[in-house]
């Protein structure tokens, strides 16, 4: 299969998953033919990239290893409690939301207990699909992978858990934010942004004091933008003075927000943002927690198109284990975009002077009527 964008997606290709939306109904289901109406829609949908069947990559599957059933849920359980934040943003005296601790532990227990089945497997990171939903999936990205961490360090389940809701709910605070800051389609004054930093502040208040989510859980909320030296917010703490689980979801949370589309600005490269995170090494991030994401998480999904500084393009095929941000990549075009009869494959972690330059590129010029399987030249 191919994870294509989908303004390259054409009229005649048959997609290679189901595509559910953030209820959990499925849009459209593996081998719809599409046709430009469907291609239309799902753009509507805000989905950005699809898994498009393809005979050459027939063995390039992706597994994932969160249920569809656990992630809408996990999906409609923030989307339904930030709404109704918002809702009562308005209303004077202070409100209690007794009920989200109850409702997110059981969210908790599924993404715990589906990781917790894949122990060894790497969890690929993919903000692909995200867009009007942005701070739903963000929210529940974010969680997925904080828990694959303290899985992997070793947390108990209990640590995981109170984990896990302090990295689904660190941003509950933006539901206070006046939307036209948490919408501008362009970068904030430093007003605005004064602004935004209260987010922060509002998420540990609305956490703090309801009973069934942990302390800790809500310091995630205050804490999860302070950095080690100094430079963060709200409170511009050091070192050992930011809890241990702040840190880690400060880490995850800045990977996405360096590898998510932004209207002034285009996404890192799932590369450059871990070498912006190294960068920080020791000053804005923990090493340990670093080297940790690094080893754990693989950067570039399974089928992703994309160009090499070759010029060559193809799709990653493999995952390195021992460095899954060098994976192996299945040449399907030359430098000149013809396709080649024979695929071949490249191992990043061995040709260290190849780079993947540009993802989601791959030249499709038409389709095999006869498979519906696209031709790419």
């Amino acid at each position: 299969m191919l994870l294509m964008p989908i303004n390259k997606c054409q009229p005649g290709m048959r997609l290679a998953k189901n595509i559910y939306n953030e209820d959990g109904m499925v849009l459209l289901a593996v081998n719809v033919e599409l046709t430009q109406r469907l291609i239309d829609r799902l753009f509507s949908y805000g989905i950005d990239y699809i898994y498009i069947a393809d005979s050459r990559t027939d063995d390039v599957i992706q597994v994932d290893i969160i249920q569809d059933e656990t992630r809408s849920k996990a999906v409609h359980e923030i989307r339904d409690t930030f709404k109704k934040v918002m809702e009562d943003s308005n209303k004077r005296g202070a409100v209690s939301y007794y009920d989200i601790g109850r409702n997110f532990r059981d969210v908790m227990k599924m993404i715990i207990d589906d990781l917790s089945a894949h122990q060894g497997a790497m969890v690929m990171l993919n903000n692909m699909n995200i867009k009007d939903n942005y701070l739903f999936q963000h929210s529940v990205n974010v969680s997925i992978y904080a828990i694959m961490l303290g899985i992997s360090f070793g947390y108990s389940r209990e640590k995981l858990e109170t984990l896990g809701l302090g990295a689904l709910l660190h941003d509950i605070g933006k539901t206070k934010i006046p939307l036209g800051i948490l919408r501008k389609p362009s970068q904030l004054t430093s007003e605005e942004f004064a602004e935004m930093k209260k987010h922060t502040t509002y998420g540990f208040q609305i956490l703090k004091d309801e009973p069934n989510i942990p302390l800790l859980s809500a310091h995630c909320a205050l804490q999860h933008h302070e950095r080690i030296n100094g430079s963060g917010y709200p409170r511009g703490l050091q070192g050992s003075d930011i809890n241990e689980f702040s840190r880690w979801i400060g880490l995850v949370d800045s990977y996405d927000a360096m590898t998510t589309t932004r209207v002034y600005r285009r996404p890192l490269l799932p590369h450059e943002a871990m070498e912006q995170l190294f960068a920080g090494s020791g000053t804005m991030y923990d090493q340990n927690q670093i080297a940790l994401f690094r080893d754990k998480i693989a950067i570039y999904p399974l089928g992703i198109t994309v160009k090499l500084n070759t010029g060559e393009f193809g799709i990653v095929s493999k995952l390195n284990m021992t460095v899954p941000q060098r994976p192996i990549v299945r040449v399907l075009q030359d430098e000149s975009g013809r396709e080649l009869k024979e695929p071949y494959e490249i191992d990043l972690s061995t040709k260290l002077s190849v780079l993947i330059s540009e993802i989601g590129e791959i030249k499709i010029d038409e389709l095999d009527t006869e498979t519906g399987m696209p031709t790419i030249l």
